[in-house]
């Protein structure tokens, strides 16, 4: 059953001469449960589909549905609460407050949507992603790694059926880079999580169940590995 899907996506800046096609029709189908990764150069488009994918910015032209739902039909007000709810966002720098400690960074989304926090679901996250004696730790005692742990762990803590991470291992180095997918991974089949991940690092895009590769706004090559 598919969970996200595009049609005709296009991303347009500029005009006449100095137009930019960012994203030129793309068609695209994730299914429940998939992790699927994106893959091209910079400029190719990748990180614009993302964000259309999350609504966080709107298409020129073409619809993005999760389930049933054209997301960009939505007003404004609408589609900040849908995405709260729905989408967890991670993201290359990690965008952890430094004045609140791991718990509160990780709970945040949910306290601004002024709902009831699951603290067992969020000792499960914790546990898994290696988190629970850094509790109380401030962002600036963790490592790199352990900061975009918390950032996945606070991705996943209002239970989003996706899971979108726009170069989550940018930042870090390789050893650690294969960790925190694999940690990323294992908690997508915990929680029955789709995720679409956007990298250039063809190792790190190998770990996902398929492979999307896009170029100058459109996908060439789609499938499994």
């Amino acid at each position: 059953m598919s969970i996200l899907r595009t049609e005709g996506l296009k991303k347009y800046y500029g005009k006449g001469n100095s137009l930019v096609k960012a994203l030129d029709g793309v068609n695209l189908t994730v299914e429940e449960g998939e992790f699927v990764s994106v893959v091209g150069t910079s400029g190719s488009g990748k990180s614009t589909l993302l964000h259309l994918l999350g609504g966080l910015d709107r298409p020129t032209e073409g619809k993005v549905y999760v389930g049933d739902e054209d997301i960009y039909h939505l007003k404004e007000d609408e589609l900040t609460i849908f995405r709260r709810r729905k989408i967890g966002f991670v993201f290359q720098s990690y965008n952890l407050v430094p004045v609140l400690n791991v718990y509160e960074n990780i709970v945040l989304p949910i306290e601004l949507d002024g709902a009831k926090v699951d603290k067992d679901h969020i000792m499960k996250i914790m546990y898994i992603l290696g988190l629970t004696e850094k509790v109380h730790s401030l962002p600036g005692q963790l490592s790199g790694g352990q900061q975009q742990r918390v950032a996945i762990a606070r991705a996943l803590a209002t239970k989003p059926a996706i899971l979108l991470a726009d170069e989550p291992t940018g930042n870090l180095d390789s050893k650690t880079s294969q960790d925190v997918l694999g940690l990323m991974k294992v908690t997508g089949e915990q929680f029955g999580q789709t995720i679409v991940m956007i990298t250039h690092n063809e190792e790190i895009a190998q770990m996902a169940d398929r492979i999307i590769r896009i170029e100058d706004g459109k996908i060439r090559k789609d499938g499994e590995k």
